[in-house]
């Protein structure tokens, strides 16, 4: 079987990033565009950026001591990498943040400031990027992207240090990812993207990715009235094509929805044979202290993550325990 081969430094750095179990529980919070809509809404007040990098600070101050790492960016997160928790590794964004609408391909770009060498001396133990990727656009959109991943790639190689890739799917016809249209073909892209970026010019360390199926559409996840698009085995099907698809150590992303639902998926993962190796979960851990920040303050969105943001954290690391695999199966080290 085929495995991941890791230098001793890079070996170092993602058992930094890791639990005990080397199972990667890692919190994100480099949302930017975003997050700045969020916490100005309700917010009467908005100070430029002094609310997003204050809420980044609570976020690392309080929930670090339950993660295994943090994922940062380095334009409002900075002072937030230096408030975690001393056992807690440290992801870094390199890309920009969202992408240009009035361009067709949604192309990525970096942060014009950084390259993985300052990253790594910013005290990180990987570089992160986000790809939006749509294994079907046109080969020159594709090939853009692809030579994208190839320089990020090198640059980590280079510096020594784990590269992260983050795949976030979509359709170039349907922009509409909530959709059963899009739940139907869902598996084809983000498997097949998985497969294509597991290959060796990319030097991807580990695989950022979501889930395989849209889970509203899976028989006994829908709501009332809602026809599911996949019964129960099908889904699982696809889980475990997902798993046997790369042999890198992968991960899987919330998307934003629900702790409970994001949970409920993973042991659905196992059940299904999936080898996942963690998450990296933002908002599904801490997206409802935002209108808490936004209203009533940081004393009070503090005492929201102390009380509900640890106990969405909790039973995350729970789930993980029974659920995810250990990436050290999956790792050969020089």
């Amino acid at each position: 079987m085929t495995k991941l081969v890791l230098t001793k430094e890079k070996y170092e750095h993602l058992k930094r990033l890791s639990n005990d179990q080397n199972i990667i529980a890692a919190l994100a919070i480099d949302q930017r565009g975003s997050l700045k809509k969020m916490l100005a809404e309700g917010n009467p007040n908005p100070k430029g950026d002094e609310a997003i990098i204050t809420f980044k600070e609570c976020i690392s101050e309080e929930l670090t001591p339950y993660s295994s790492s943090i994922l940062l960016d380095p334009e409002y997160g900075i002072s937030a990498s230096k408030k975690r928790d001393e056992n807690c590794g440290l992801i870094v964004a390199y890309e920009k943040t969202g992408y240009d609408a009035t361009e067709i391909g949604r192309l990525p770009d970096l942060l014009p400031n950084w390259s993985a060498k300052r990253i790594k001396e910013l005290g990180a133990d990987a570089v992160k990027v986000l790809l939006y990727y749509d294994i079907d656009e046109s080969d020159d959109i594709n090939d853009i992207k692809h030579a994208w991943v190839e320089r990020v790639g090198s640059e980590c190689v280079a510096e020594n240090i784990p590269f992260f890739l983050e795949i976030v799917s979509y359709d170039a016809t349907n922009d509409d990812v909530k959709s059963a249209a899009y739940a139907k073909v869902k598996p084809h892209k983000v498997n097949d993207a998985m497969k294509v970026f597991s290959e060796a010019p990319y030097n991807v360390d580990v695989l950022k990715v979501e889930v395989p199926v849209n889970m509203a559409f899976v028989e006994g996840f829908t709501k009332d009235g809602v026809e599911p698009v996949y019964t129960k085995e099908e889904a699982k099907a696809f889980f475990k094509e997902q798993a046997d698809i790369t042999h890198l150590p992968f991960i899987f992303l919330s998307a934003g929805v629900s702790a409970e639902l994001f949970q409920d998926t993973l042991v659905f993962a196992k059940e299904a044979g999936s080898n996942f190796n963690g998450v990296l979960c933002g908002r599904a851990t801490w997206k409802d202290s935002v209108p808490v920040f936004a209203k009533e303050g940081e004393t009070s969105c503090r005492a929201w993550l102390a009380e509900h943001g640890k106990h969405n954290i909790d039973a995350l690391n729970d789930v993980l325990v029974t659920s995810a695999s250990s990436w050290e199966d999956k790792v050969t080290v020089l």
